[in-house]
């Protein structure tokens, strides 16, 4: 039997499959991505009925821990739910251009305002937002068109976009997400029983009439980046946010979900989709981008029926975000000295990113990169570009994780880019693209 894993895969029962498949993930030996045998050749090898093994590969599709794609056959998710074994990092030799953090040297002291927090126990029982964190936050976010009546704080962008699809969708249902989009909103909905239907953007946001394609078709939700689209860097101007929302209410059934996880330092004006009258919606607004990772904490606007159903659910588990994160954001954003850093780290991202385009240009390159933290570069090979760049001593992200539909590209963070390496960096990649255009990179 000719498989692409390395591991062997035993069990009699669907059940037995599926929990050795899932042993394999956990351990470390499937690799994520990693093509898992067929129905036909793996129920050959364990001397089992294909209907078996295809019962064993539908529940670990239920359980997100593999995708199903057609030709590609079964693979084991990129990041299926599961405590596994951390990926290996970026080896110290390379500049890291990868991972899609910001600027560390950009981001504010978290230690200044900790020394200010006066914060008191919290108990059981008591409320569960920061009262005067949740008006500060209201307030920006109406300024900025966001009716943000009903207002909850969540524990980063994804884990309310999570809270919100469960308080409204049921497994199965559709989502349309954009394509290339964020491989953690793919795997997500995958965990969690929903399908991805991938839709069309360019350097404004998603494509009308791809969206409309994919609402009439049946999706239940869409998922949308109003700025700083992670990988392309798409945001949204006024004319697409009209032609979007004329979409949309043609559509009012349809959750919306916008997720602005990099807010004031995306390098773009918050325009939003919402108005008062739609139905389902939910703003995510994340502070990892701009105040840091390690403040697991978002602000989640929404009608008032998804509010409510989010903070219910949070009552049964987690209860509430830390009112030591909450009062910390307060600070910060209390703080005129870190609202003038947030706006010079806007700017400094804004040169890292355009830096980066023009370099590409004057060699012929075509790059997207309108706002945000990212600059994606389309490639003919994915894998032979990263390979000469990694020799170059660059490392950067593979595009593949990125896209459902779209074509191959590799995603490179300028967060910490310095003008004295833009280009060398946009030297080698054109390097690179000539010596994959002769078939080889030497």
């Amino acid at each position: 039997m000719t498989v692409s894993v390395q591991y062997s895969i035993a069990g009699q029962t669907a059940r037995a499959i599926a929990a050795s498949v899932e042993q394999g993930a956990r351990e470390g030996d499937l690799v994520a991505g990693g093509a898992l045998p067929t129905v036909r050749s793996l129920a050959g090898a364990l001397s089992v009925s294909p209907a078996t093994v295809a019962a064993a590969y539908r529940l670990l599709k239920t359980r997100g821990i593999v995708a199903t794609g057609g030709r590609r056959g079964t693979r084991l998710s990129h990041r299926p739910p599961l405590a596994t074994r951390p990926a290996p990092p970026v080896p110290s030799h390379l500049r890291n251009l990868a991972e899609g953090n910001p600027d560390p040297k950009l981001l504010p002291s978290l230690g200044h305002a900790m020394r200010q927090l006066n914060e008191r126990e919290h108990l059981y029982g008591e409320a569960t937002a920061h009262s005067a964190l949740v008006r500060l936050g209201a307030r920006d976010m109406k300024t900025e068109g966001v009716p943000a009546s009903h207002v909850a704080v969540v524990g980063g962008a994804l884990d309310g976009i999570e809270r919100v699809l469960q308080a409204r969708l049921r497994p199965g249902d559709r989502v349309a997400v954009e394509d290339p989009g964020y491989t953690a909103v793919f795997d997500l909905l995958s965990a969690i029983g929903l399908v991805a239907e991938p839709v069309a953007i360019d350097d404004r946001g998603m494509l009308p009439a791809d969206l409309e394609r994919a609402l009439a078709t049946g999706a239940s939700a869409c998922i949308v980046t109003p700025r700083a689209q992670n990988p392309t860097g798409a945001a949204f101007d006024a004319k697409r946010v009209r032609e979007l929302r004329a979409v949309l209410e043609s559509h009012p059934e349809a959750l919306l979900i916008e997720d602005d996880h990099a807010g004031p330092v995306a390098g773009a004006p918050a325009l939003t989709l919402v108005h008062p009258k739609r139905e389902r919606w939910a703003v995510v607004r994340s502070v990892s981008k701009s105040l840091g990772p390690d403040l697991r904490l978002a602000l989640l606007a929404g009608d008032a029926l998804t509010v409510a159903r989010v903070e219910g659910r949070r009552a049964l588990g987690a209860g509430w975000v830390s009112f030591l994160l909450q009062g910390i954001v307060l600070r910060l954003w209390s703080d005129p000295a870190t609202l003038r850093g947030l706006a010079a780290a806007a700017d400094a991202y804004r040169a890292r990113r355009e830096g980066l385009i023009r370099a590409l240009a004057e060699r012929g390159i075509a790059a997207r990169g309108a706002s945000g933290l990212n600059v994606w570069i389309p490639v003919p090979e994915e894998g032979a570009m990263l390979s000469h760049l990694a020799a170059e001593g660059w490392a950067v992200r593979a595009g593949e994780r990125y896209r459902l539909r779209t074509g191959p590209a590799i995603r490179v963070t300028v967060s910490s880019l310095r003008p004295a390496e833009t280009e060398r960096l946009a030297r080698d990649i054109a390097q690179g693209l000539a010596g994959t255009s002769r078939g080889a990179i030497a």
